[in-house]
C-alpha cells in the first residue's frame, strides 16, 4: 500500500463521523433511482408481458345489440389483427355472508378455443365447459376476498332470475388487472368482481344468441387507430355504438399508466435534492480538509508528488465516500424496492410481478453519484492542483476583518460578545451560510412535500363525498329506465330520499382537440347530487348550456361563452353545438353537468334515468338489500359509506408508507447538514473555542456559539424550506394530474409546523453531539497549533 493510501485510510478514520453523514445522504440519492426506476421497470415490463402473451386489446366499443354477422366486416378493417365479439353484462351478485349486494361484471368466452383477444391466464382449476350451465371462472382478486375456490358457488341475479353459479377456475386478465366497480374510487375486491362464462350459456341467459354488445380488438403495430375506431364507430352505429377507443380510455389501463407516471416523477425530482445535498457536503470537507492539511499538501510537493497525484489522492476520498453511500443506497433500494413490489401486487393483478434490478440499474445509479460527488469536490481539489509548495508550506493570510453593519457598536448593547461573535461568523462566509441554509431547508421541503398529502386528502373526501356525492348510495340500471323508476326505488324499504338523473355518453369537441365522457343531467334543488362552483359553493344548473368542470376547460381550452361539439354516442353518433355557461369544481373524472330538461331536449328521446342516489334509514339496510337482490332492474348498487371509507383505507396506507419513507430522508438530509456545518466549525474555531475557556468562560458558553451559529441557519431554513415545500408540493399536484383524479392542493398550517420541529429536532440531536466534542477539547494541543 502507498504511503498516499494509507494516509487516505487515516483521513477517513479520523473523520469517519462526517463520511458516514455524507454517504447515508448520497444512499438516499441512490436509493430513490433504485426504487423509482426499478419499480417502474417491473411495472411496465410485467404489463408489457402480460399485455402480449394474453392479447390484451388496443381497441374497445360497447354497443346495444348487434348480429354476429358482423365478424368478418370488423376483422376486415385495416390494421385489425384480431377480433373478439362478446357479450358483457353488469349483475347483481348475492354473495355468501355478506349483506349488502355485490356488483358484477360477466363476459363470455369462446365456446370453442382461446379468445382472440384478451385472453385469461388460468391461476387454478379449469375454465367452464360450453355444455354446462352456471359454471364460471372468476378473477383471483374477487375469489381470495370471498376465499373461493373450484367448487365454490354464489348466486346472481341475471336478467331478472337469481342463479347459482358453481366456480371452476381462478383466472387473472389483462383487461382487468385494476378492477374497479361502477361508483368506486379505488378497488374493492369484495364488492366488485369479474366473471367469465360459455358465450352460449351466457347469451341465453341474456337473449343474446347470434348476438353481441360488446367488441374488443387487437391491432398490428404501427396501426393508425385514428383510423380504425372511425371504421368501428361506422360499422355499429346503426346498433347503438357508444363510441370506440383505445387503451388510454380503458380503465385498468389508465390506472396503471398514471403509477408509472408517479414512479417516473420520483424519480426525476427526489434523487437530485439528495446528489445536490451530498455534493454540497463533499465540498464543505475536503474545503476544511485541505486547509488543515496545506503544510502536508506543501510537504507532499516537496518531497516530489506531483500535483495531479495530490489532487487524484483526494478524489480517491471522494470516491471512497460515494462507495459506501452507493453500496448502502443500492442495499437499502434493493430491499424497499422488493417491499414495493409486494404492495404493487396486492393493488395489480399480475400472474407475477418481480422487482427488476438489472446490472445497468446499479451503474447509473452509481455513475451518477459518484460524478455528483466529484462535481462536488471539484473545487477543492483544484485549489490542490493550483497550489504551489512554497506558499502551502507557509500558514494562509489571516481573514481579513471589518465592519459590516452600520452602528455596529450598538450592537454590543443588545447582544453579548459571544452572539456577535456568532453572528459575524456566518456574515464572513455567505456563501456557506446560504449553502448551508438552503440545504437545510430541503428537509423541510420534503417533510411539507410528504405531509401535505393529509391536509389535500381529508380535503378531498370531504368535497367529494359530503359536499358532491352526499347519497348513502347510488342504484343503477342495466338500461336507461322511465320517471317512473323514481317512484319505484323511493318505495324501496328504508328509502328516505330518492333523486335520478341520467348520464349521456358523448365525445366532447373543440377543434382539434376532444374527450370521450359522459354529461349528467341536473336537476334543479337536487341536494344529494351536488354540483360546486370553483369555490365550492353549491350551484344551480342554467336552463341551457353545460356546466364543464375546471379539468376539462383546460383539456379543451373552453371558457365561458364558447360553442362545444357534442357528439352523441348512443343516438347514431349526431353532432349539436351546445354553450358552455360555467366552470365547476370536480376532483373525480371528467364531469360535465347539464340541466335534466336541457339533456333530455339534447338527446332527444324523453324524460330517462340511468341511476337513482337515495338516503337511506341505516336500520333498515337489511330490508334493502334483500329487496334490491330480488329486483331486476338494477345492475349495480354503489354504497358510499363502503366506497369512502375504502378509499381512506387504501390511501392512507399509501400516503403512511410515503410519509415515513420521506420522513426518514429529511432526518438523514438535516443530520448530514447540520452535522457536517458544526464539525467544520469545530475544527476551524477551535482555538478560538479554546481560548474562551482559558480566558474563564463555561463550556456552555463556548458551545453557544456554535449553537447560536448552528440556530440561526436552521432558524433562516425554516421560511425557505416552507417555501421549497409549497413550490414542491404544486409540482407533485400538477405532477399527478390526470383524467381519472386530481388531487386538491391544500397545505395547512398544521403541516409547516410538524415539518419545522422534526428538522428543528433532529437539528437540536445534531448539535448536542457537536457539542459533547466542544466540552471535550483538549485545550493544550488546541492552543498550541500555529496559527
Amino acid at each position: 500500500m502507498s504511503v498516499l493510501d494509507r494516509k487516505l485510510l487515516r483521513d477517513i478514520g479520523r473523520i469517519w463521523a462526517q463520511v458516514m453523514a455524507i454517504s447515508l445522504v448520497m444512499a438516499c440519492g441512490v436509493m430513490t433511482i433504485v426504487i423509482a426506476i426499478g419499480a417502474y421497470r417491473s411495472l411496465d415490463e410485467t404489463r408489457a408481458a402480460f399485455y402480449e402473451r394474453y392479447r390484451f386489446a388496443t381497441v374497445f366499443s360497447g354497443l346495444t345489440r348487434a348480429p354476429l354477422q358482423l365478424r368478418p366486416q370488423i376483422a376486415a378493417i385495416p390494421g385489425v389483427s384480431g377480433a373478439e365479439l362478446r357479450v358483457a353484462r353488469a349483475v347483481l351478485l348475492d354473495m355468501p355472508g355478506m349483506a349488502e349486494p355485490a356488483t358484477g361484471l360477466a363476459i363470455s368466452l369462446p365456446d370453442r378455443g382461446e379468445p382472440a383477444v384478451n385472453r385469461v391466464y388460468l391461476r387454478g382449476g379449469r375454465l367452464p365447459e360450453p355444455g354446462r350451465t352456471g359454471e364460471v371462472a372468476v378473477t383471483e382478486p374477487f375469489a381470495l376476498a370471498h376465499r373461493m375456490e373450484p367448487g365454490s358457488t354464489f348466486d346472481a341475479i341475471m336478467n331478472g332470475r337469481k342463479r347459482t353459479l358453481a366456480v371452476t377456475g381462478i383466472v387473472l386478465s389483462p383487461e382487468y388487472i385494476y378492477a374497479i366497480g361502477p361508483g368506486d374510487m379505488v378497488p374493492d375486491q369484495r364488492r366488485f368482481g369479474v366473471f367469465f362464462m360459455p358465450r352460449k350459456a351466457l347469451a341465453g341467459i341474456f337473449d343474446m344468441e347470434g348476438a353481441f354488445n360488446d367488441v374488443a380488438l387487437r391491432t398490428h403495430r404501427g396501426a393508425n387507430l385514428p383510423d380504425v375506431i372511425d371504421a368501428l364507430d361506422e360499422i355499429l352505429k346503426p346498433y347503438g355504438g357508444t363510441g370506440a377507443h383505445d387503451r388510454d380510455d380503458q380503465t385498468s389501463h389508465a390506472f396503471l399508466d398514471n403509477e408509472l407516471i408517479q414512479l417516473r416523477a420520483m424519480a426525476m425530482i427526489i434523487p437530485p435534492v439528495f446528489l445536490f445535498v451530498s455534493a454540497f457536503l463533499v465540498n464543505m470537507i475536503l474545503t476544511r480538509l485541505i486547509a488543515l492539511e496545506r503544510e502536508q499538501v506543501g510537504l507532499m510537493k516537496a518531497v516530489g508528488y506531483s500535483s495531479l497525484a495530490v489532487a487524484w489522492h483526494y478524489a480517491k476520498l471522494t470516491l471512497l465516500i460515494s462507495v459506501i453511500g452507493i453500496a448502502v443506497g443500492s442495499l437499502a433500494g434493493n430491499w424497499l424496492g422488493r417491499g414495493m413490489t409486494r404492495l404493487y401486487a396486492e393493488f395489480f393483478s399480475f400472474p407475477f410481478l418481480i422487482f427488476r434490478q438489472s446490472l445497468d440499474l446499479y451503474v447509473i445509479a452509481a455513475a451518477i453519484s459518484a460524478a455528483a460527488a466529484l462535481a462536488g469536490a471539484a473545487r477543492a481539489i483544484w485549489s490542490v492542483v493550483s497550489l504551489p509548495p512554497a506558499v502551502a508550506m507557509r500558514p494562509p493570510a489571516p481573514t481579513q476583518y471589518r465592519t459590516l453593519l452600520a452602528g455596529g457598536a450598538r450592537l454590543a448593547t443588545v447582544f453579548s460578545q459571544l452572539t456577535i461573535m456568532a453572528l459575524r461568523h456566518l456574515v464572513r462566509w455567505p456563501v456557506r451560510t446560504l449553502l448551508t441554509t438552503f440545504g437545510t431547508s430541503l428537509a423541510v421541503a420534503l417533510l411539507v412535500t410528504a405531509l401535505f398529502s393529509f391536509d389535500s386528502i381529508e380535503f378531498m373526501i370531504d368535497t367529494v363525498f359530503f359536499r358532491t356525492e352526499r347519497q348513502d348510495a347510488t342504484l343503477s340500471f342495466g338500461t336507461e329506465r322511465s320517471p317512473r323508476a323514481l317512484q319505484a326505488v323511493a318505495q324501496l324499504p328504508g328509502v328516505l330520499r330518492a333523486e335520478g338523473y341520467r348520464a349521456a355518453p358523448v365525445i366532447l369537441r373543440k377543434g382539434h382537440r376532444e374527450r370521450r365522457l359522459a354529461i349528467s343531467g341536473v336537476t334543479p334543488g337536487s341536494d344529494l347530487g351536488r354540483v360546486l362552483d370553483e369555490d365550492l359553493v353549491p350551484v344551480q344548473p342554467p336552463p341551457t348550456g353545460l356546466m364543464v368542470s375546471e379539468r376539462i376547460a383546460t383539456l379543451l381550452r373552453l371558457e365561458i361563452g364558447d360553442l362545444v361539439e357534442v357528439e352523441l354516442l348512443e343516438r347514431a353518433h349526431r353532432l349539436e353545438k351546445v354553450p358552455v355557461t360555467s366552470i365547476v369544481q370536480s376532483y373525480v373524472g371528467l364531469a360535465v353537468y347539464m340541466d335534466a330538461d336541457a339533456l333530455d331536449r339534447l338527446v332527444g328521446d324523453g324524460p330517462r334515468l340511468s341511476a337513482v342516489r337515495v338516503s337511506i334509514d341505516r336500520s333498515r339496510l337489511d330490508d334493502l338489500y334483500e329487496t334490491i337482490k330480488r329486483t331486476p332492474a338494477v345492475a349495480s348498487i354503489a354504497l358510499q359509506g363502503v366506497s369512502r371509507q375504502r378509499f381512506r383505507e387504501t390511501i392512507e396506507e399509501n400516503i403512511t408508507i410515503m410519509t415515513t419513507l420521506y420522513t426518514v430522508l429529511a432526518v438523514i438530509i438535516t443530520f448530514g447538514v447540520v452535522y457536517n456545518s458544526a464539525r467544520i466549525q469545530l475544527s476551524e474555531r477551535a482555538r478560538e473555542l479554546a481560548s474562551l475557556r482559558v480566558l474563564g468562560f463555561t463550556r456552555g458558553e463556548v458551545s453557544s456559539v456554535l449553537l447560536i451559529e448552528l440556530g440561526a441557519v436552521v432558524a433562516l431554513a425554516q421560511p425557505l424550506g416552507w417555501a421549497l415545500g409549497y413550490g414542491f408540493s404544486f409540482a407533485v399536484v400538477r405532477g399527478f394530474e390526470s383524467d381519472l383524479f386530481r388531487i386538491p392542493f391544500v397545505v395547512s398550517r398544521y403541516t409547516f409546523a410538524i415539518a419545522s420541529l422534526v428538522v428543528v429536532g433532529v437539528a437540536i440531536l445534531s448539535a448536542l453531539i457537536v457539542r459533547r466534542r466542544v466540552d471535550r477539547l483538549d485545550l493544550v494541543r488546541v492552543l498550541k497549533t500555529r496559527e
